[in-house]
């Protein structure tokens, strides 16, 4: 088969390293892709949502899939697209029709279609412009701290946790009348504040049948302790140790099989993955958000778990016949350490050199943010490596990931030396 990927990240690098493997997948292209797909692939000058350039390149090169890595394509409707031409719909596209991928490119679409399919999530209501007072009143109705989240995309940094009235009001004020987060905050979701320990839910549909891959715990905030600005992650541990049978089955009975029974009862078309972030509060799982794409870098330690065939996988979500494959997963622990832009995921340099990636052993660096410059391997975005490890444990992974991250240099690199801590 001829695949090709969308995506420049570490999500899209661990899943060309592991398409690669597949006996089915005879060449892939990644578009744009970064110096890690570079090396394993052939990267493509394209932007994942230039719809009428991909559907060139599909055309010319005869692709036979297309594997969507981000959320903006999904959400701009590229599986519709493709669906609705008669030159590209015998093509399969993994990802969500664009009424799919508003679960996540609208909170308030999300949290309407929990309500509806009676699938566990906090209280809310949403609020525009024009009823920002009455936000501000709503904010009074809840107990410290208040979560504020912007509707729209806003690369995973919309979502606010303000412990003070005052402030929670003046933000609410800074996302809808001052559009603090652009577009993306002309609508603001209010919610009550769960109190429990985070974790990811990652499944594989195919519409009707599901797969529910390995669980995982990402680190969202820049500092230890996690303290400081969200970023788009700043490590990942899978399995998720204090995720037990009796969670697990609960996570299955009260929302992931709700959710693929809710996308029959609505008429939506969804072959992909369903991101589920959860909080366990007292051992009772409560949905906060869906993603309609692979968390990154969840990713990065999900995927490297799998021991089945990726490509069969998704050959099984575009033929229906995601029943009649069986899921293997490697039992060992595996952990990813990110490695950073200095002042990400505020203001940050690219284009520096990164050296040492030739020394790495017993670990794998997937590229987030790099791009080769004459040969050269530089910085290319806020997040440029994640450097994976696998262990009987998550405690040995992670040793082998920091004792990795020692090899590698760049101008102002930064990771966090706390991952995993919480789980001691």
């Amino acid at each position: 088969m001829i695949i090709l990927l969308l995506g420049s990240g570490g999500r899209e690098h661990a899943f060309a390293w592991k398409m690669i493997q597949s006996p089915q997948c005879d060449t892939l292209f990644v578009a744009p892709g970064n110096a890690g797909t570079a090396s394993i692939a052939t990267n493509v000058a394209m932007s994942p949502t230039d719809f009428e350039a991909i559907k060139t390149f599909v055309i010319q090169e005869k692709v036979d899939m297309v594997v969507v890595g981000p959320e903006d394509p999904l959400v701009k409707g590229i599986y519709d697209f493709f669906l609705n031409d008669p030159a590209l719909n015998h093509v399969p596209v993994i990802g969500p029709s664009k009424i799919g991928a508003q679960l996540e490119g609208s909170k308030e679409f999300a949290k309407e279609f929990l309500i509806k399919h009676n699938i566990p999530t906090a209280a809310y209501d949403s609020f525009t412009a024009e009823t920002v007072e009455k936000g501000c009143k709503f904010l009074e109705t809840l107990q410290p701290p208040y979560v504020l989240k912007a509707d729209g995309l806003a690369a995973g940094k919309g979502v606010l946790i303000i412990q003070d009235l005052a402030e929670a009001k003046e933000e609410l004020r800074n996302m809808l009348v001052h559009q603090k987060f652009g577009a993306a905050s002309s609508k603001v979701v209010i919610e009550e504040f769960l109190d429990g320990i985070e974790l990811s839910c990652f499944v594989l549909t195919d519409g009707k049948n599901y797969k529910i891959l390995p669980t995982a715990k990402d680190y969202k905030r820049i500092g230890e302790g996690d303290t400081g600005l969200n970023t788009g992650g700043m490590g990942a541990v899978s399995p998720v140790p204090y995720v037990d049978a009796v969670l697990m089955e609960k996570i299955e009975t009260r929302i992931v099989k709700p959710t693929i029974e809710g996308f029959q009862k609505d008429g939506i078309s969804y072959k992909g993955f369903v991101f589920i972030g959860l909080i366990n509060v007292n051992n009772e799982p409560i949905v906060i958000e869906y993603n309609v794409r692979m968390g990154d870098p969840e990713t990065e330690v999900v995927i490297p778990r799998l021991k089945t065939d990726l490509v069969e996988l998704f050959l099984a979500v575009a033929n229906d016949k995601l029943d009649e494959i069986t899921l293997e997963i490697d039992q060992r622990s595996a952990t990813t350490i990110m490695v950073v832009s200095g002042g990400y995921p505020e203001h940050f340099e690219k284009g520096k050199v990164i050296s040492g990636l030739e020394t790495i052993e017993d670990s794998i660096v997937f590229h987030a943010g790099t791009k080769l410059d004459n040969g050269t391997v530089v910085s290319n975005g806020g997040r440029v490596l994640a450097v994976t490890s696998y262990g009987n444990d998550f405690e040995e992974a992670i040793k082998k990931s920091y004792q990795n991250i020692a090899k590698l240099n760049f101008d102002k690199m930064y990771f966090r030396k706390d991952i995993g801590n919480d789980l001691k």
